[in-house]
């Protein structure tokens, strides 16, 4: 896709505030004809700009009241040894989060748990037996201060 203008951005802000707009609202608020709106929105989700559609779910709701901040470090950073760990690492279903890291740690994850001893057992049956792991340290968040589904447009 090429340079995303300010009507793709005005898309953009309002879609990120509500995504479940009907496309008649949403033309309406972006000053565009619902045929023009739908066109754009097409070529926003064909083009990756717009990667999905979700509900965001309150994690507490579903009495996950625990996130841990997870740093590993892997016996070396060889393309097999990163590729066995990723896609073992997204099996995990606590796994929220997993990115890549440069610096002392290999990857960062950011994990939800019920509770204490829900950690010890994502711990035990899960991060321990990923492939290549050599250390793990566990930080436990204390409270949520933000969690933005989104970036600022």
């Amino acid at each position: 896709m090429e340079k995303l203008d300010s009507t793709d951005l005005s898309i953009l802000r309002v879609l990120q505030r509500n995504g479940r707009i009907s496309n008649a609202e949403l033309a309406d608020r972006v000053g565009l004809s619902p045929s023009a709106c739908s066109r754009r929105l097409d070529i926003l989700e064909k083009s990756g700009v717009i990667s999905g559609y979700y509900a965001q779910v309150s994690h507490k709701a579903l009495d996950y009241k625990m996130m841990v901040i997870v740093h590993i470090s892997l016996s070396g950073q060889f393309a097999k040894t990163l590729s066995e760990f990723e896609a073992a690492v997204k099996l995990c279903p606590n796994v929220l989060v997993c990115y890549l890291m440069s610096g002392e740690y290999d990857y960062i994850l950011r994990v939800a748990c019920k509770d204490l001893e829900d950690y010890e057992r994502v711990h035990r049956d899960w991060l321990s037996a990923l492939p290549h792991v050599v250390k793990i340290n566990s930080s436990f968040a204390l409270r949520e201060i933000i969690d933005r589904p989104n970036v600022g447009i």
